[in-house]
């Protein structure tokens, strides 16, 4: 055999064991990969088939280690394991590994390993034997699902839920997410349908043909030199920033017959399916030099964040037919485009704050909170494009948190005039005005493109465009398809915009978002802004970032909160899980806010003395310990810090607002000041009116205490509570509610 035409890959389990091995082993592997391309035959490297086994082969990696291979066909080989070699030859019949009858991917299985590491005997014997976790289901049920045959009866001896995340560490990825989600509480018929369906092929699968097998989607392999090596080194994790689960496949190349939701927690893969269906659609289009796909966020640093990704997908070829923008910067650009003598200065949200003040000490207005009414006139006049005080009484107010009479809202409507034309004397607008102009001029353009596709149709087709006027022939829709990521933020006139910026058509419009995470009070439906998801909402519920115990304790705090899902309906987190394990979070109760503030300083300074790796930038204490106690040292003087992490030129993208959360702080809080940087630069509402204190006029929500940018260390956290009862590990959701203010800290203790 020669090595010209030899395929090596590497299976995806064996990724990760790999980037256990010391790094020289990792160094002999890669040379390793390539003397086996070049000759598999070759006399150093010892290929022989081992006893037993028609397709598994080991092969001299070094003195110490073996690789263990499946030969797919004559020339193409799948590494699956790499082992010390006195792990190898012993009881090969452990080893085993098939074709899965669901989705035809490879799956390899150590059962030694398992056995040993997931039913080792507890170190005290239970006083009573537990009930199996899993007897509620029959062997033929567990492989319908897409467990592994090999599997079932390790899995019918599990009986805690350590030695179920220990199998999942160990087993093929769908036979450890079926296993969780069935432990979760899901219904058969809904894991059947949520969890397997997805990644199920539709035609029969031939358990012999491996050689097809390791070309499905389910067989996650590595094959390229430069993949391979990030792979062995281990240091980058760049691939995984865009690397797509098979369960989200299906979501990325299913052919919508209208506007598309993608929903789900942090960590969940929203935005990796956001920039694989910009992949997939720019695949199917027609060749050209235009950019027909429109890919948008909230903010220009999260754009940057997309593209950069983006770039790293589909190289400068994918960059180029697609236009990449945060909502805004469109908006601007489509005002200044129709109205090019519109120069006037753009104000921030804090400076509008600042002029509703002005405005009403002027008139000796004091019935009114000035952010309220700036909330009212952004979310409710400008969302709603109300051009009328008639309209206003008319007007929805969801999630607006207080009623208003109909006397208070001719107060609020002429306010919002006077409001509107002070800006104007100032020569200022708004980044809310910009959208809605925005959105009016699309409207306008959208509505002459039907009527000139109407006249077109009546004159006899489109070959007679003289039927339009000057130039009103070549007007098209701006983009055929457009690709939402962080939808939960965008606000109303920002919709209005998108839709009317490409036709209503198939896969017109495909979002991505959490209302979980949501920074800016937009609650929106999108039904009643002209884009209508029903029947086209998926929602990902594995986490591949947060651990499963930071979940946990996340959910107890929040309990049964419900909110909104972008059309009209409500949507828990209940369900979302996760295959990471990590250290629990420990909770401090504490008396009151000076305690509490002193507790987080210690903390701080614990931080300070740790010098490990692993240690975010706060183990510095010049950078975190002074800063806290300068602007933490009394009660009346403490602000809010924002903790920057990463490159410069992406710290605003990725920035936190202090490594404390607040679990009640009224998320109007978390829209302070430049709407672009995505930042909240503004005190939040407890340095405003006192720890744990609400405005008055605005609805207060939980700020969930899981965010994305938190989780992804996957570092244990710290809790600390003030005036509330610990949560106990494993208590059921919703027993914290209510019962005080619960602070969150990330750090390395």
């Amino acid at each position: 055999m020669t090595g010209k035409n030899v395929t090596l890959r590497l299976l995806d389990k064996a990724d990760r064991e790999i980037l256990k091995l010391p790094r020289p082993v990792k160094g002999a592997i890669y040379d390793f990969q390539h003397k086996f391309k070049t000759n598999p035959d070759s006399a150093g490297l010892r290929l022989k088939q081992l006893q037993g086994h028609d397709k598994l082969h080991s092969a001299r990696v070094n003195d110490e280690y073996r690789a263990l291979l499946l030969r797919l066909a004559d020339d193409d080989w799948l590494i699956v394991s790499v082992k010390h070699r006195k792990d190898v030859y012993a009881h090969l019949d452990r080893l085993t590994y098939s074709v899965n009858r669901v989705t035809g991917g490879i799956e390899y299985v150590d059962l030694q390993v398992v056995q040993e590491e997931v039913l080792a005997p507890s170190p005290a014997p239970e006083p009573a034997a537990p009930q199996p976790l899993f007897a509620a289901w029959s062997e033929q049920q567990l492989t319908d699902l897409g467990v592994a045959p090999s599997l079932v009866p390790v899995v019918a001896a599990l009986t805690t839920e350590d030695q179920l995340l220990g199998l999942v560490e160990y087993a093929p990825q769908l036979t450890g997410e079926v296993l969780l989600a069935l432990y979760d509480g899901k219904a058969y018929d809904d894991v059947l349908e949520q969890v397997t369906a997805p990644v199920a092929v539709p035609d029969p699968v031939d358990p012999e043909d491996y050689r097809a097998a390791a070309d499905r989607p389910a067989t996650i392999v590595t094959t390229t030199d430069d993949a391979l090596r990030e792979a062995l080194e281990g240091e980058d994790f760049g691939r995984w920033k865009v690397f797509l689960h098979p369960t989200q496949a299906k979501l990325v190349t299913r052919d919508y017959s209208g506007p598309a939701r993608v929903g789900g927690g942090p960590g969940t893969g929203k935005t990796i399916v956001a920039l694989h269906r910009v992949r997939h659609l720019v695949e199917r289009l027609p060749a050209g030099r235009t950019k027909p796909v429109l890919l948008t966020t909230y903010n220009k640093n999260l754009a940057a964040d997309l593209r950069s990704r983006l770039l790293a997908l589909g190289g400068e070829a994918l960059l180029s037919r697609v236009e990449i923008s945060h909502v805004d910067q469109l908006a601007l650009r489509t005002v200044r485009e129709a109205e090019p003598g519109n120069r006037k200065r753009i104000v921030d949200e804090a400076q509008a704050v600042r002029e509703w003040r002005s405005l009403l000490d002027e008139l000796g207005e004091d019935g009114w909170d000035a952010e309220f009414l700036h909330d009212e006139w952004t979310q409710v006049i400008l969302g709603q494009a109300v051009t009328s005080r008639t309209d206003y009484f008319r007007a929805r107010r969801a999630g607006r948190g207080r009623t208003v009479s109909r006397a208070e809202r001719a107060e609020i409507w002429q306010l919002a005039e006077r409001f509107a034309q002070r800006l104007d004397r100032l020569g200022v607008q708004t980044w809310d005005q910009i959208a809605e102009r925005a959105a009016q001029l699309e409207a306008g353009r959208a509505r002459r493109i039907q009527d000139i596709e109407r006249r077109r149709e009546e004159a006899g087709g489109l070959d007679n465009v003289h039927v339009a006027d000057g130039s009103g022939g070549w007007l098209r829709y701006r983009y055929r398809h457009i690709v939402v990521d962080e939808a939960q933020d965008l606000r109303p006139a920002h919709w209005k915009m998108l839709r009317a910026m490409t036709a209503p058509d198939r896969n017109d419009l495909f979002l991505v978002g959490d209302t979980h995470q949501r920074i800016y009070k937009n609650q929106v439906t999108l039904g009643s802004l002209g884009i209508n998801i029903r029947g086209r909402a998926s929602k990902l519920s594995l986490s591949y970032r947060t651990t499963r115990q930071i979940l946990r304790s996340a959910l107890n705090v929040l309990g049964e909160e419900t909110y909104d899902d972008l059309d009209g309906s409500a949507e828990t987190l209940a369900g979302y899980r996760s295959v990471l394990s990590g250290a629990v979070p420990n909770l401090h109760r504490l008396a009151d806010w000076p305690d509490e503030r002193e507790a987080i300083a210690a903390l701080i300074e614990s931080w300070g003395r740790c010098r490990t790796s692993r240690s975010p930038s706060p183990c510095r204490p010049t950078t975190w310990r002074a800063r806290w106690r300068t602007r933490c040292g009394s009660t009346a003087s403490w602000r809010w810090r924002s903790v920057r992490t990463g490159p410069r030129r992406q710290r605003r993208a990725h920035r936190h607002d202090v490594p404390v959360q607040g679990a009640r702080v009224p998320a109007h809080d978390h829209r302070r000041g430049d709407r672009r940087a995505g930042a909240a630069r503004g005190r939040p509402a407890a340095a405003r009116h006192g720890p744990g204190a609400l405005p008055h006029g605005d609805a207060a929500r939980p700020v969930p205490a899981v965010r994305g940018g938190h989780a992804r260390t996957g570092q244990p956290r710290r809790l600390l509570a003030r005036g509330a009862e610990p949560v106990p590990e494993g208590a059921d959701r919703g027993t914290a509610a209510g019962r005080g203010v619960i602070r969150s800290a990330a750090g390395s203790g």
